[in-house]
């Protein structure tokens, strides 16, 4: 059994924000959790920052200089877990964007074996295409699209460990394939998408209870065809991944889709790429160069190619840019995600039975400590 004790903060407990705590861990879990009024002699001093729930990112394409679709193999798993826990991540993700069937079976494998190896943090993987429409591609190389048709679907739905998410584009599943995914366990997200309002409604009933990256690789709000992103915004129901960082959606447009929509079931993501925690901020995406400046990575052409986002970062934006609390901030990175995944048992909240991750900040949420099951990670 280990205490740790901290004070002279904010500490982000049920929604709410207590001065000061102290939390018993055994075996990697919080057995108690303890209201601490005063600072005591052997308290970490949280000089009025913040202790949150460790962050939890459903969309992580790589960190440390590592891109998951180069190396999908458990070392490659480890560096990008690596790079993210510096940033409060204790959850995540591995996310490959879309590529060949041998390599998605390839980064399946390496998922599960990661987790078999009890790695700290990937709690899963998420496959992002290659059935996604042409017309939102984005970044994504369109010579790897096709149907989610039955192969994939025996693809997608192997045994496995962990998590799986799949960003797909529903307009170009066959008939029964996403119920099919839904039905052994997955997560099914529409992204990368042309659906017309309708449709969206339409594929929210048939099993997609995931919007990837709202407003990014769809048709835009209209107000006379609202789309996937106006059926998103009347559905209460749909958990909707947001990427905060004053680049791939205008701060105006996520302030009115918060108070349209609310944060209930809104969350966030990083889209991160290799340069998170990088020293080399440039990479290379199956063969075309990415520029990294000023916290945006792009293609030659201006295409944006993911994001150069840490979480942490992600959740200051929400407190400047949008104006929300720290702890509304604080579930949209934590407790949010991890109940769309399904681990809202395990993680995404200080409480007595769940797993002892968390994250400390500064007052100006930059992070000073990352715990990963009551051992410090970074």
């Amino acid at each position: 059994m280990s205490a740790y004790r901290f004070g002279n903060g904010k500490i982000v407990v049920d929604g709410r924000t207590w001065e000061g705590a102290e939390i018993q861990v055994a075996q990697g879990r919080i057995t108690a959790l303890s209201r601490q009024r005063a600072m005591t002699g052997d308290a970490i001093d949280l000089d009025g920052g913040w202790l949150m729930p460790g962050f939890v990112d459903t969309q992580v394409n790589g960190g440390g200089g590592t891109l998951f679709n180069d190396d999908p193999s458990v070392e490659g798993i480890a560096r990008i877990g690596a790079a993210h826990a510096a940033f409060g991540t204790t959850a995540f993700l591995p996310t490959l964007i879309s590529d060949r069937p041998d390599r998605i079976a390839q980064a399946l494998a390496a998922s599960d074996a990661a987790i078999a190896a009890g790695m700290a943090g990937v709690v899963g993987i998420h496959v992002e295409g290659p059935c996604l429409s042409a017309a939102r591609k984005g970044i994504h190389d369109s010579a790897h699209f096709r149907r989610l048709d039955a192969e994939m679907v025996a693809l997608l739905t192997r045994p496995h460990r962990g998590v799986v998410m799949v960003t797909l584009a529903p307009e170009h599943a066959d008939a029964g394939a996403i119920a099919a995914l839904v039905a052994a366990g997955v997560r099914v997200s529409a992204g990368h998408t042309d659906l017309s309002y309708a449709e969206a409604r339409a594929a929210f009933g048939a099993g997609v209870t995931g919007v990837t990256h709202l407003f990014n690789a769809m048709p835009p709000l209209h107000h006379r065809e609202p789309g996937i992103a106006g059926a998103a915004l009347e559905d209460p129901a749909p958990w909707c991944g947001l990427i905060v960082d004053g680049v791939h959606v205008s701060p105006a447009m996520l302030r009115i889709a918060m108070r349209a929509r609310g944060t209930e079931r809104m969350m966030l993501v990083t889209d991160a790429m290799p340069s998170v925690g990088a020293r080399e901020k440039d990479f290379v995406l199956q063969g075309r160069q990415i520029r990294v400046a000023d916290g945006k990575a792009y293609y030659d052409d201006g295409t944006l190619a993911g994001a150069d986002l840490d979480m942490a970062s992600a959740v200051a934006n929400c407190v400047t840019m949008l104006g929300l609390t720290g702890e509304t901030a604080s579930a949209l990175a934590s407790t949010n995600p991890a109940a769309f995944l399904g681990l809202d048992r395990e993680r995404g909240a200080l409480a007595p039975g769940l797993r002892a991750d968390w994250v400390q900040l500064d007052r100006h949420f930059r992070p000073r400590g990352t715990w990963i099951g009551g051992r410090r990670a970074a």
